[in-house]
C-alpha cells in the first residue's frame, strides 16, 4: 500500500489570514480592516481558546460567493428537477399555441424572446 502525502489547506499554513481577536479590543480594528482591503480575507481568532469568531472579506468577494452560492443551489434545483421528470405530463408546443390562440406569425414577429 502505497503513503500519500496531502497537503495541508493553506489557509491552516499561512499564519497572515489569521488575526487575534484581541486587536480589535486595542483599537486595531482599522488596521486589520486595510490588511483585508490590501490582502483579502481574514479568520479572527480567539486566542484563549484558538476558536474562530468570525471570518472578514471584501464587500466585492462576499458578493461573488454569494452569487456563486445561489448558482450551485439553482443548479442543484434544475438537476432534481430533470432527473425526476415525468415526460408523461409533457405537453406538445402546437397543444399550447392552439389553446392560446398563438400563430406562426405571431412567433415569428416576436424578436429576441428568451424563454426561463
Amino acid at each position: 500500500m502505497d503513503t500519500v502525502l496531502a497537503e495541508k489547506p493553506q489557509v491552516v499554513e499561512e499564519k497572515t489570514h489569521i488575526v487575534p481577536l484581541s486587536l480589535f479590543s486595542q483599537g486595531k480594528a482599522g488596521e486589520v480592516f486595510e490588511e483585508v482591503r490590501r490582502s483579502g480575507t481574514k479568520l479572527v481568532v480567539d486566542e484563549r481558546d484558538d476558536s474562530a469568531v468570525c471570518i472578514i472579506m471584501k464587500p466585492e468577494d462576499y458578493m461573488r460567493m454569494s452569487d456563486d452560492y445561489e448558482e450551485i443551489k439553482l443548479r442543484a434545483v434544475a438537476e432534481d428537477r430533470l432527473n425526476n421528470l415525468d415526460r408523461s405530463k409533457f405537453i406538445p408546443a402546437e397543444e399550447v399555441y392552439k389553446e392560446f390562440g398563438i400563430t406562426q406569425e405571431d412567433l415569428d414577429s416576436w424578436e429576441d424572446v428568451e424563454l426561463e
